[in-house]
């Protein structure tokens, strides 16, 4: 049996494949018996792992999608995407990537007749500025940028998949993952990451949006854990709803600077400046940033302590 992971080149995906891995060496309570975990990505995999198999490509492409997904496939953790900040300003790139895309991958494992597991990685975006101060599983859908739109779309269909009996579904709303390595890339919550990774690695970074701005943003260890513990979870633990708001932590640049600042010492915090930036704002500041997460904890999920230990574990990768 295979796992599909889409975007398996990546950061997350990257991680995520070493988790499947380890939990299948551990025997975890069920996971299933997979063989191989084939990774769908532009690039191939670096994981160098005789289980691991990379398919390089569009998910775009309808061959590429058949090609990976068959009767054997008993698990899809989709997380490829084009991101935020590149489907506002390429639209017809992101209704390919994020809804064209995915559609083809649907389609596959309704074709294949196996109803495989398969988990969506989906976004805050799609819930829009018009929120309760707190935000519930059920909130209704607002989503306020083109990338948003596409997610939620999106999250209909595997609903609707799933009550068909195509597949097993999960939509997970993922936080801002904090810290992602390496450069930024057009996410417009990418600063995020810039605003702690750079100044720690000698940099100055800027701060696209108010300083007071509040966000909701688990580590990658964090997330990478919730991932694997849904494909491991009883179903009925959800009902008959199968999104599902992972927890996070609600934390502002300014609070994220003093973490900073007293882990690393003040000279390090000064490499950020302010600079907001009217377009990141307008896509950032649209997503809420306090979720209730009391039934994702029921359901074992796991959450971040706070910002410091964010920061931590990142410097303890490093």
């Amino acid at each position: 049996m295979d796992i599909v992971v889409t975007g398996g080149a990546g950061f997350l995906g990257t991680r995520l494949i070493r988790a499947l891995l380890e939990a299948r060496e551990e025997e975890r309570p069920g996971i299933p018996a997979f063989d191989r975990i084939v990774s769908l990505d532009l690039a191939e995999c670096p994981l160098a792992d005789e289980r691991v198999v990379s398919r390089t490509g569009s998910i775009s492409n309808p061959d590429l999608a058949k090609m990976v997904i068959g009767p054997q496939t008993c698990g899809v953790f989709h997380l490829a995407a084009v991101v935020s900040g590149q489907a506002e300003a390429e639209f017809e790139t992101g209704m390919s990537a994020n809804l064209d895309g995915t559609r083809l991958l649907l389609d596959a494992c309704r074709e294949a007749g196996s109803r495989p597991f398969f988990l969506f990685s989906s976004s805050l975006a799609v819930f829009g500025d018009d929120c309760p101060p707190v935000v519930f599983d059920d909130q209704i859908l607002r989503p306020r940028s083109s990338y948003g739109t596409q997610k939620a779309i999106v999250e209909m269909l595997v609903a609707d998949y799933t009550r068909r009996g195509f597949i097993d579904g999960v939509v997970a709303r993922l936080p801002t993952v904090v810290v992602r390595p390496g450069q930024p890339n057009a996410a417009a919550s990418s600063f995020v990451s810039s605003i702690l990774r750079e100044p720690l690695s000698g940099k100055n970074a800027v701060c696209t949006v108010p300083i007071d701005t509040a966000l909701w943003i688990s580590s990658p260890q964090t997330v990478i854990a919730n991932l694997v513990s849904l494909l491991t979870m009883d179903r009925s633990l959800l009902a008959r709803r199968i999104q599902i708001n992972l927890p996070g932590i609600t934390v502002t640049p300014k609070e994220m600077l003093e973490a900073l600042s007293k882990t690393c010492g003040s000279t390090v915090a000064e490499r950020v400046k302010i600079k907001p930036d009217p377009k990141v704002e307008a896509i950032v500041c649209s997503w809420p940033s306090k979720f209730s997460v009391q039934s994702a904890l029921l359901m074992g999920l796991e959450q971040d302590k706070n910002i410091e230990s964010v920061i931590t574990g990142y410097l303890a990768e490093l």
